[in-house]
């Protein structure tokens, strides 16, 4: 990208890995913020293209949704496993990480056929370490190997003249970011007493979510660290994070932004205030969370390109109270305040007494750290695992996936829609509405992952937990899938695109510009074997291959 230029409305699109369309109003619980849908002219999608099979869908059939062990596609597309764990990726032997998750595709000088690709890696399956887990701690190799795993892989990707996408392990940009790495801090947290005094930490580790900034780079998130830091001994004060990264710098480090608060971060999706500021939106993979937002102190100067990445460094973080319909700031003076007012009541969900929580809060830098307990103790919404939030950058509302909670008897989720006041990202009020619910009148159960296409359609991940897919309340929806809520047409209801092989989920939707083709990852096939020789999975079914791996595939039409 030239950075002395301003980005264009369509790379600015593009950055965003959203829609150019809007939601039209559907059967399913689209509301009072709906209005028409505009497709972009001449867009072409993965489910609308001549050579793929016709118009303006794919055609499901009653197999689509499966409880076979296998990646399960409609009539006319096929998939590809690109990279899975273990596999070697460059020429100095790094190897592909576990339990993929997020990815982006980057497209190199425009191409629809080359470019790089950053996947996530979000945990690592103790089971598959070295020598097995057979001891209750961890050896130091098996705790390096876990570490390794975890983070980030970048490849480079290239279509062939065959059609069939392919891993260029001798590229200069294949790499990987790993929990043995080190990594910068930044912002207000770094060097203080909160995070032990650190100003540079071990490695990035349980990268789940994630998304681009409007510079080009990636934001990845660091989730469900705490497994992580109990079996390797970590600092958890060093985990929780949002880490920005370069696929394009080989030899950029890659830097935790500490004004965007610690938690177990879902993911993250970026856009610009009316004044210009970057506003931040971030979800909160767990039970009973929060949503946040972050708006930057100054201004987003395209022109200073890269540079930009200093904006993560200062600003103010939010959190939603949906009560109210206010974004409500997170400063020291606000949750001291509450916590000395003896008539305040602790919020049980803490668990923390008055004093433990006067000796947590002390200065600024321990609300980014503590960000979670800031935003309960001042009042934000506790919401079932809102884990993903997406901006629709034509009308400016945010969709955020619910995903479950069952402690509270929501066993299937919700996607709901905010509105900024004014349509504006820099707002400190809102609205909101209920777009979806999960269950089987929607046909999709637990939403994880949300992205849209450039037609404006709606693709949703379902996130069902290993032990509960086909059992009991769950059984009707089988294996965990991909479904799409279309934009518009005649036919409105969720339909399936693909269904996940044994315990696994699927994550990380992304396209190719021209969106012949769909990045996917399938992450824990076989979560639920206990031993090495009783596996529940053996996907991807390769040759020779004796246990079940997470993997990255790309998915097109057959005919292509």
């Amino acid at each position: 990208m030239d950075e002395n230029k301003h980005l264009s409305r369509r790379k600015f699109l593009g950055y965003l890995g959203t829609g150019t369309a809007y939601l039209a109003a559907s059967s399913i619980g689209l509301g009072s913020f709906s209005k028409k849908a505009s497709a972009a002219e001449g867009n072409q999608s993965l489910i609308d293209f001549p050579t793929i099979k016709v118009s303006d869908s794919f055609n499901p059939t009653r197999d689509t949704a499966t409880a076979s062990d296998d990646l399960v596609l409609p009539s006319g597309f096929k998939y590809e496993v690109i990279a899975a764990y273990g596999d070697t990726i460059n020429i100095k032997g790094d190897t592909f990480g576990d339990n993929n998750s997020y990815t982006h595709f980057f497209p190199l000088e425009g191409s629809r056929a080359e470019g790089l690709l950053w996947i996530g890696h979000e945990s690592t399956n103790e089971l598959w370490l070295e020598d097995g887990n057979q001891q209750k701690h961890l050896t130091p190799a098996q705790q390096r190997s876990l570490l390794y795993n975890q983070g980030a892989s970048i490849i480079k990707v290239f279509r062939n003249d065959k059609g069939h996408w392919k891993m260029d392990t001798q590229s200069e940009y294949s790499r990987r970011i790993t929990g043995l790495d080190a990594i910068e801090l930044t912002g207000p947290a770094r060097g203080t007493k909160a995070v032990h005094h650190a100003s540079r930490v071990q490695g990035t580790i349980a990268n789940r979510g994630g998304g681009t900034t409007l510079w080009g780079t990636v934001l990845s998130c660091e989730n469900q660290f705490e497994s992580t830091c109990r079996s390797t001994g970590l600092d958890p004060t060093h985990y929780g994070w949002v880490v920005e990264a370069d696929p394009f710098d080989t030899h950029a480090q890659p830097k935790k932004h500490t004004a965007l608060g610690r938690f177990n971060h879902g993911n993250v999706t970026m856009g610009l205030s009316l004044d210009g500021k970057v506003t931040v939106y971030m979800g909160e993979d767990t039970e009973d969370a929060c949503v946040y937002k972050f708006i930057s102190s100054n201004k987003y100067e395209p022109s200073r390109g890269k540079a930009n990445s200093e904006l993560l460094h200062e600003g103010k973080l939010y959190a939603a109270n949906k009560a109210t319909g206010h974004w409500v700031e997170l400063t020291i003076e606000a949750v001291t305040q509450s916590i000395k007012d003896y008539r305040y009541q602790i919020p049980g969900v803490l668990n923390l007494s008055r004093e433990s929580l006067l000796e947590i809060f002390k200065e600024q830098a321990d609300i980014y750290v503590h960000a979670r307990e800031a935003a309960i103790i001042l009042g934000a919404t506790l919401s079932d695992r809102p884990a993903t939030v997406t901006i629709n950058p034509t009308d400016h509302t945010l969709y955020i996936a619910y995903t479950n909670n069952g402690q509270r008897g929501n066993l299937h989720g919700q996607i709901i829609r905010f509105l900024e006041k004014n349509n504006n990202l820099g707002a400190t009020e809102f609205s909101y509405e209920i777009f979806a619910v999960g269950g089987p009148q929607s046909g999709f159960s637990s939403p994880g992952s949300l992205a849209f296409d450039t037609k404006g359609n709606l693709w949703v991940v379902s996130n069902i937990s290993a032990d509960q897919l086909n059992k009991g309340a769950w059984a009707q929806f089988k294996n965990n899938g991909l479904y799409v809520i279309p934009a518009s047409g005649e036919t409105k209801e969720t339909r399936q695109f693909a269904s996940a092989p044994y315990d696994a989920e699927f994550d990380g939707v992304s396209f190719t510009p021209d969106e012949r083709t769909l990045f996917l990852t399938v992450k824990h096939p076989g979560e639920t074997t206990q031993d090495r020789v009783k596996l529940t999975s053996t996907w991807p079914h390769r040759l020779g291959d004796s246990i079940p791996r997470s993997a990255l595939v790309a998915i097109s039409g057959a005919a292509f």
